[in-house]
């Protein structure tokens, strides 16, 4: 049994930002909870150096670029029992705290929980899946921003983000589900909790699924994980995005010869 299992475990938030120089950002994820005491941690990357004198935050200045690199440097200089993955356009309801600790206390064996948000609108960010335990399907409906995770399983476990994938990367999307699917595939338990502990805008890259860019990084998705075989995945996608009216029926070899370059691309850099 792990040994955070109790609502003491220490919880810790990891920022991810750019271009930071005051603290706004701040105040406006974290209004609805203003006396917070739990520790964050800010990636701030950026030429201008962000400096936070609040007791629980800590900030680390760097000129790297890419949203995976941010969320592989603040794992490795986290410090928390339970860590949540964080973005600095998120607005946490004012019980978040309470509700990520209850779902670890409650799975006990659980060694990365995700939640849901909702949008600006009040109504849920998107489709959630609806089970306990996450499988390779499920976990692609997962933002990562609704991550939380115990340290100690991931560290151990060496589980980090893709660098070529996320935004700010050579691919723009699919960084959280190859973490996820990383951590499937070192047999850690993920679960899923049906509980709402933020807001988030209700447009978000990895949804506009017609778009070219992420067209092009799902195709790379592909062959990272079935090879070859990424080419028939890649027609099936297509089909599917016409299906569901996400590209008309003109752009369908249009899309699919775009699909082909995120693959090309993605073998020059193996």
């Amino acid at each position: 049994m792990n040994n955070v299992a109790n609502k003491n475990a220490s919880l810790e938030i990891l920022v991810s930002t750019k271009g930071q120089d005051n603290t706004d950002f701040i105040n406006r994820m974290f209004k609805n909870r203003p006396d917070l005491k739990h520790p964050v941690l800010i990636i701030n990357q950026s030429k201008k150096k962000l400096n936070f004198l609040q007791n629980n935050c800590r900030v680390i200045n760097t000129n790297e670029i890419g949203l995976s690199n941010s969320r592989n440097l603040a794992i490795n200089n986290s410090k928390g029992e339970i860590c949540l993955l964080s973005d600095d356009d998120v607005i946490y309801s004012s019980d978040f705290v309470e509700s990520i600790k209850n779902s670890f206390e409650k799975n006990k064996n659980a060694e990365i929980i995700t939640y849901q948000s909702t949008n600006e609108l009040g109504k849920l960010f998107k489709d959630y899946p609806k089970i306990k335990t996450h499988n390779k399907r499920s976990i692609s409906t997962i933002n990562s921003f609704l991550i939380a995770f115990r340290r100690d399983s991931i560290i151990k476990n060496k589980i980090q983000f893709d660098s070529k994938f996320g935004l700010g990367s050579t691919f723009e999307t699919g960084d959280e589900y190859i973490f996820l699917r990383n951590a499937l595939e070192k047999k850690l338990n993920i679960i899923h909790c049906p509980k709402v502990i933020l807001s988030h805008k209700s447009i978000s890259s990895g949804q506009v699924v017609g778009k070219d860019k992420i067209i092009f990084a799902r195709a790379a998705i592909f062959y990272k994980y079935y090879g070859t075989l990424s080419y028939l995945k890649l027609f099936h996608h297509i089909i599917l995005l016409l299906n569901i009216k996400a590209i008309v029926f003109a752009e369908f070899f249009l899309k699919y010869k775009i699909g082909l370059k995120g693959i090309k691309k993605y073998k020059s850099m193996l």
